[in-house]
Parts: C-alpha cells; sequence; structure tokens
C-alpha cells in the first residue's frame, strides 16, 4: 500500500482534543513532517485546500499554520507554483545530548551564552533538595544558549558559592559551566546523574527558545554531589525539542 493510501484509511486527526489552537497544533505537525522526511525538502506540498479538507479546518487557519512555518524558513510559497519545503529543522538545530560525563563536559563548546537572571540563594526548591544534603548558600544563574544566533537551551544552575567564586564569577557570564565545575571541582565530585523527561514549552520559555507555546522539549535535570552528600551543582535545561538527539549504545 502506498503512503497516500495508507493516509486515506487512517483515522482523521482530531484537533479538538487539544486546547491549543488549531493553527499552532498543525503547525507542529508539519514541521514533523518535514523533520521526519515525510514532506521531503524540495517538494512542493498539497495546497492549503487539500490540506483544510484533510483536517476539516478553515482555509484561513491552514494559512496561519503555514505561515508560522513560512516565518520559520521551512515553507516558501511560489506563486502560481505552490509551497515547497526548503530546509529542515532537523538540519539547523542539532544537539547531541550526552550520556557521560566527559561527554557533558565538551557538550556546549561554541555555543554563545546570555544571562538573564542571576543572584544567591540560600534555599533550593524541596525538589532539589531531596537530592542530597544543601550547603549554606548557591549561585544561581538563568542563561540562554544559542548556536549561530539560534537559541537552543535555556538552563538555570545552583552552584554551591565557594566553588562559584573559584570560577572566577566572570567565566559563568559566558562559558559552559561544567567545563569549569570539572576544573575546579572534579576531584570533589563523588556521584552526578542526569535525568530526561520529555516535556512542552510554556509561555515563559518558548519566546526565549522561539518555539510554539506547547511544542515538544526536552527538560534535563543533572545533580552533582560529594563523598559526604553534599550538593555541589544543581541543573535544570530545556531544550528545544528538535534541537537535540540522543544515542546510547547498547550493546
Amino acid at each position: 500500500m502506498t503512503r497516500n493510501a495508507a493516509r486515506a484509511v487512517a483515522p482523521r486527526t482530531d484537533l479538538s482534543l487539544s486546547p491549543v489552537a488549531r493553527y499552532i497544533q498543525l503547525a507542529t505537525l508539519f514541521r514533523n513532517r518535514i523533520a521526519s522526511g515525510e514532506w521531503p525538502v524540495g517538494h512542493r506540498i498539497p495546497n492549503v485546500d487539500e490540506l483544510a479538507g484533510e483536517f476539516s479546518v478553515a482555509r484561513g487557519t491552514m494559512r496561519e499554520a503555514l505561515g508560522l512555518l513560512e516565518q520559520e524558513g521551512l515553507l516558501e510559497r511560489m506563486r502560481a507554483k505552490g509551497t515547497f519545503v526548503r530546509r529542515s529543522p532537523a538540519q539547523d538545530y542539532s544537539h547531541k545530548l550526552a550520556t557521560d560525563w566527559p561527554a557533558l563536559i565538551s557538550a556546549h563548546t561554541g555555543a554563545k551564552i546570555e544571562v538573564l537572571e542571576q543572584r544567591v540563594v540560600t534555599e533550593l526548591a524541596a525538589s532539589d533538595r531531596s537530592k542530597g544534603r544543601p550547603a549554606s548558600k548557591y549561585q544561581f544563574m538563568r542563561r540562554l544558549h544559542l548556536r549561530e544566533g539560534r537559541p537552543y537551551l535555556v538552563g538555570r544552575f545552583f552552584l554551591e558559592y565557594e566553588l562559584f567564586k573559584q570560577g572566577p564569577p566572570l567565566q559563568f557570564r559566558r562559558l559552559p559551566t561544567l567545563p569549569i565545575l570539572h576544573r575546579i571541582a572534579g576531584k570533589r565530585i563523588a556521584k552526578a546523574r542526569q535525568t530526561v523527561t520529555i516535556g512542552t514549552a510554556d509561555v515563559d520559555v518558548a519566546p526565549l527558545l522561539q518555539v510554539p507555546l506547547n511544542a515538544p522539549v526536552a527538560k534535563v535535570d543533572r545533580v552533582a554531589v560529594d563523598d559526604a552528600g553534599l550538593i555541589l551543582y544543581i541543573g535544570h535545561g530545556i531544550y528545544r525539542g528538535d534541537s537535540i538527539s540522543m544515542e546510547i549504545e547498547l550493546r
């Protein structure tokens, strides 16, 4: 059975199941079709009438969805010829999510970093306190990571304050955190863990990552403790979903 025939008998996509605006749902679906190769780069996509019929939406809704992808440079509308795929999001946003400490240290080499906020805190959130024994004071920073001018990560970290001062502090404004942490406290780190979960971009994160509201994101939480269980570092990162890949050697 051909791909077109398979789609003809597939259940119709129900856009009423989500509170997200329909044009955003459609833009996300079409972005995924491009990334997966179902809509190949250089090929013409179905016209507005065909797509509106496929999803039972108004032509205006479909134009809004396709307009978002045009703004992102994924689609190009050509008069009298149709709309063509110009590039894949996967081609421009690629970051391999590291799964071991050595890879983490070099993961953000070459990234540009912008500090969004910073302050000293004397208490961690309950979920973070459960990961070890808190220190008396931490330096908090929230930063945006970019490659070639495009944001791919919003990260925040809590670093034990004495370690932060050893940095020195200025380095944390322009360099990735973990290489600095490894240099100043590598021998003190007894355990380090990373947890990855899948979520969606909220109203705060979506504009920073330049993705639609509720677009898929990967949430990465990291913690490093010393032999006594003292929390040296806690990191929380939110990656745009089309920017990362993760490979794990199985055997």
